[in-house]
């Protein structure tokens, strides 16, 4: 009994590293639905395609002045993740386009252990099977990812224990 169980334990260790190993989590095919773009500002390039790109950091006075910039805001600026020639992209470091709905490779470029932690399931909400197609959110549908942080949250009392329930 014993020998099987072990047998079976190891069988689960290898295909659970297998399924999750970075090569196999690369060729996924990874469905999330569309990201939460506001109607008001996207297509971006329906106000873009006649301006110039301004790629100076600057408090932004006329449009996009409501967003707060509060993350590594010391070190990035907009152009740093928005395609300045085609603002209805995203581009990574190496200047690669990235569609809006494929956001996760470029937050996965700096938060490479939450991307792994993502596409495993165990970061963020994902729906379907368990050994079939799968529905992730986006990074962008919990977080802001102007401002990506969430407020500080009290922590719930301990539950009680089923002795102590009345």
């Amino acid at each position: 009994m014993k020998k099987f169980g072990l047998a079976t334990g190891f069988i689960a260790v290898f295909l659970v590293s297998f399924l999750f190993s970075p090569r196999m989590l690369a060729q996924q095919d990874i469905q999330v639905p569309p990201p939460p773009l506001s109607e008001d500002f996207f297509p971006c390039m329906e106000c873009h395609a006649d301006m110039d790109p301004n790629p100076e950091r600057r408090v932004l006075e006329e449009f996009h002045d409501d967003i707060e910039l509060a993350h590594d805001e010391e070190n990035r600026w907009c152009m740093d993740c928005h395609d300045a020639e085609n603002r209805n992209m995203l581009h990574s470091a190496s200047g690669e386009l990235i569609k809006f709905e494929e956001s996760y490779k470029l937050c996965g470029q700096c938060h490479g252990p939450k991307l792994r932690d993502w596409k495993a399931g165990i970061h963020g909400r994902r729906t379907g099977m368990w050994n079939g197609q799968k529905e992730y959110l986006l990074c962008a549908h919990c977080h802001n990812p102007h401002s990506p942080r969430y407020e500080s949250m009290k922590p719930e009392p301990a539950p009680l224990k089923p002795g102590k329930i009345k």
